[in-house]
């Protein structure tokens, strides 16, 4: 079921940690949360807000060529793809990315369209964009 977006609005970067913050509490019970959104509108950004706020300690990046990072918080496991470069979802297969959905740690997906087929039944949904103002619409939906 899918239930009403919520919309976040932020411009500064010094916002983020309120902006995860909140996130966090719309998606605390959701572990696979995909991020929509142009190229440069912040995807990659709100998600190292995000493993901050979880306590990650390491440098987080994009996965771009490796598909998938890895990090800890503290115990616990955080799984940030990159799809934009796959080809098609047989490359997400191989890589056993239905593992990961299943395995009920954090999985933050950029580019999720490229493997569409592959969502699992409940997911956080998350469109981001900026306008020309610089400000960032987040909007939200908990599949």
């Amino acid at each position: 079921m899918i239930g009403q977006p919520t919309v976040i609005r932020f411009k500064e970067l010094d916002e983020l940690g309120g902006v995860s913050e909140a996130l966090l509490r719309l998606g605390a019970e959701t572990p696979v949360w995909l991020f929509e959104g142009q190229m440069g509108a912040g995807k990659t950004t709100l998600i190292k807000a995000l493993c901050s706020h979880l306590g990650v300690t390491t440098h987080v990046q994009s996965p771009t060529f490796s598909l998938v990072n890895e990090y800890d918080a503290g115990g616990r496991t955080i799984y940030h793809f990159d799809f934009y470069r796959i080809k098609d979802e047989t490359e997400a297969l191989d890589m056993g990315v239905e593992e990961y959905f299943d395995s009920g740690d954090f999985c933050f997906v950029e580019w999720p369209g490229k493997v569409e087929n592959l969502w699992p039944l409940n997911y956080m949904q998350l469109h981001l964009e900026a306008d020309e103002s610089g400000m960032r619409i987040l909007e939200v939906t908990r599949v």
